[in-house]
């Protein structure tokens, strides 16, 4: 089921460790294409695309787009007291855990009077999309609308796919836990379209254009998101879910098998990586991963995840080598089953697990952190979801006279220098004689 390669004795590259272990990148091309037509109907076509596009990708038709307040305290209602209590739990968690993200602002003083502030101002309205099709997650909801409202967010509207099997709803659970949140302004729509309604608005449903959009999805949402970048601002592409596993002899192989198998559940396109120096690990991680797959109930797509070319697991010379395959690889989910994790020499994953008892299963409900990551390899210079993301840095200037007076020639240096004279000419002006 889960191909072995060995990379022992060989020394690679970046470029050449990656490509031992390839993502999907097919599907993510074709999706390229495709969203950018479905957003760009979307933007010219609004609710009757929508429809359309729920038809055809939903199997859903007349249904209610914008969900009236009484789907959303009907779902609450109806939310099972046991998943409220766990959804309470998350939401607490999550809550301290961004609080911490929110930088103070902070004063520099540069010389007397001379000082510059920096502050972090939320931006106003934010979309926050909530995947459908293979699985539900109320936990998406949380990690959305958790951040935006720490930030300091005033407008909230979160999308989501509408389910045939609940009449064009969105699924009860979702609406619970946004009602839950307080978030009243809820869509019917998903994938690609759902983003491009987002980022242009659909004036006839009372959907004004967002300033951000986040949340996790497949590729064709991901690649949406590239096609309204520069229109809105977003989030990390979140495609298909990827997990790293580094680990040394000291691991517990069935351990490191569930968690495998618990990612690529997800969707046939997940990565299920394991990079180890034991081969005796190698070997009983794959015996266990077998019939554990196949006895789970998703265990065609979970079989299908493993077998494809983006699982595999990969021996190693060393720990060296072991965290070189991984800062390479720049994994979404990168967890440490290593008797010295070292986590610091970690340099590139949207998070890291460590110790036996940090599963990502942990990161995707109640750990506190957020599970929307970046995925594809953009953990090398993405990060994943918190209140940063809707939080926009801003710079506060304030001089007195004297303090521009003593930068006043380098100004008008500089300005010459880059031949801008009118720049030192609005500096000088200043310490003119007032006319008449």
């Amino acid at each position: 089921m889960l191909r072995t390669i060995d990379l022992r004795g060989r020394t690679l590259s970046p470029a050449e460790l990656l490509g031992t272990v390839p993502r999907a990148t097919a599907a993510r091309e074709e999706a390229l294409a495709t969203a950018a037509r479905i957003v760009a109907d979307v933007a010219s076509h609004g609710e009757t695309a929508l429809r359309d596009q729920a038809e055809k990708f939903d199997g859903v038709t007349g249904h209610d787009i914008r969900v009236p307040a009484s789907h959303l305290d009907e779902a609450l209602e109806s939310l099972d007291p046991a998943v409220r209590d766990a959804l309470e739990q998350a939401i607490q968690r999550v809550r301290e855990a961004s609080a911490a993200q929110v930088p103070a602002p902070s004063t520099t003083q540069l010389a007397p009077g001379a000082r510059v502030m920096q502050r972090w101002q939320p931006v106003r309205r934010v979309g926050l999309y909530v995947p459908g099709g293979k699985a539900v997650y109320p936990s998406s909801v949380v990690m959305n609308v958790v951040p935006a409202q720490v930030a300091g967010v005033t407008e909230i509207a979160l999308a989501s796919p509408p389910q045939r099997e609940h009449g064009g709803r969105v699924h009860p659970v979702i609406l619970g836990a946004a009602k839950l949140l307080g978030v009243d302004e809820v869509y019917a729509m998903g994938g690609a379209g759902a983003i491009g309604a987002l980022a242009h608005g659909v004036a006839v449903l009372g959907l004004d254009p967002v300033d951000v959009v986040t949340g996790p999805g497949n590729n064709f949402v991901a690649a949406a998101k590239r096609a309204v970048a520069g229109l809105v601002g977003t989030d990390a592409e979140a495609g298909a879910t990827e997990i790293l596993i580094v680990a040394d002899d000291s691991a517990d192989p069935r351990l490191v098998a569930v968690d495998l198998i618990s990612q690529a559940e997800h969707d046939e396109q997940a990565s299920a990586v394991l990079v180890t120096d034991s081969e005796s690990l190698a070997e009983a991680v794959a015996a266990e991963v077998a019939p554990r797959a196949a006895a789970t109930r998703h265990s065609s797509r979970i079989a299908a995840a493993l077998a494809g070319p983006q699982s595999a697991i990969v021996l190693v010379d060393d720990l060296d080598a072991a965290t070189a395959f991984s800062n390479a690889y720049a994994p979404e989910h990168l967890e440490l089953h290593l008797r010295d994790p070292r986590p610091e020499r970690f340099v590139h994953a949207g998070a890291v697990f460590v110790g036996a008892d940090s599963p990502v299963s942990l990161g995707d409900y109640l750990a506190g952190s957020n599970h929307v990551l970046p995925t594809g390899g953009q953990a090398r210079y993405s990060a994943g979801l918190s209140a940063a993301t809707f939080l926009r840095p801003q710079q506060v200037i304030e001089y007195d006279h004297s303090a521009l007076e003593s930068v006043r020639e380098a100004i008008v240096v500089l300005a010459e220098a880059e031949a801008l004279p009118a720049h030192g000419e609005a500096v000088v002006a200043r310490f003119e004689p007032p006319a008449g």
